[in-house]
């Protein structure tokens, strides 16, 4: 899919590192054929040293030298770097962008051109390659430029399509801040093994190992988790005497109200980060 496109990594973070290694790792792309940016040098030297890719800290000639060009900055620096690369940007490039929080109606307004724009919501799994990512397109992204960003992005982890922009939103309520839920989770199951008797480094390991297997018997089996949790418990026994204790304490209500609060919150930042790009 990606065959040998040039692809240019606009801020090397966390999530770009991340993205270096999936697609070099799956072969997806070579070193030669990634470029990647930062105002670090440090940190150039260490990426280039890790996975022998190309580094600058030179935004234009990074995108000036690439088809496909992702911006992983933090959204307060956007843009300004999408200013300072502007003059390169145009049709022939697809351009990704990772920045939470940036809605791609504000790149839009800050560079006032039709370009091939696609948003990316991935999560902090990248890192393990067992991201939960989601790809929107802007109205100039052709087909072709979606699968290219899925297939970036599969290779971190797994990617969904949405068609409709504003339901990002949604997904940095659920998906993007999930882990943060799941960590809180699994935290306090081990500390309830910790009380029950368990040594602190047994209870974690039982409650992470126990979270992910739960998740792989949901995505292999592709049954409803109804159903799952059905298979559990048996009757009169200890599974649904702590569903029940669940319930009586709110824990389904409470995590859909924390996705709705993190969804609302994040349509706030958007609308606010719109405001920002129109005004410089």
């Amino acid at each position: 899919m990606l065959n040998d496109k040039r692809i240019s990594i606009i801020g090397t973070g966390n999530m770009g590192a991340a993205l270096i290694s999936g697609l070099i790792c799956s072969g997806s792309s070579k070193p030669e054929h990634i470029v990647c940016t930062d105002v670090r040098e440090d940190r150039l030297e260490a990426i280039q040293k890790e996975f022998g890719v190309v580094t600058t800290t030179d935004n234009l000639e990074a995108v000036e030298a690439s088809e496909i060009l992702i911006y992983a900055v933090k959204p307060q620096i956007m843009t300004s770097v999408l200013k300072e690369t502007a003059p390169h940007l145009d049709l022939s490039k697809l351009i990704i962008s990772i920045a939470a929080g940036v809605p791609l109606t504000a790149i839009e307004s800050c560079l006032q051109k039709d370009l091939r724009l696609i948003r990316v919501m991935p999560n902090i799994a990248a890192s393990v390659k067992e991201a939960a990512s989601a790809v929107a397109a802007g109205k100039h992204a052709r087909k072709e430029d979606v699968q290219l960003a899925r297939a970036i992005f599969d290779s971190v982890g797994k990617t969904i399509f949405l068609k409709e922009n504003y339901l990002m939103d949604a997904v940095t309520g659920l998906s993007g801040s999930g882990p943060a839920y799941i960590f809180l989770v699994v935290d306090a199951l081990a500390d309830a093994g910790v009380k029950m008797g368990l040594s602190r480094q047994e209870a974690l390991f039982l409650s992470a190992q126990t979270v992910l297997g739960a998740a792989k018997l949901l995505m292999e089996t592709k049954e409803h988790p109804a159903q799952l949790k059905d298979r559990v418990t048996s009757p009169g026994g200890t599974a649904i005497a702590g569903l029940h204790t669940l319930e009586k304490g709110g824990l389904r209500t409470t995590l859909i109200n924390a996705v709705e609060a993190a969804t609302y919150r994040s349509k706030e930042l958007g609308e606010m980060m719109i405001k920002n790009f129109s005004e410089e």
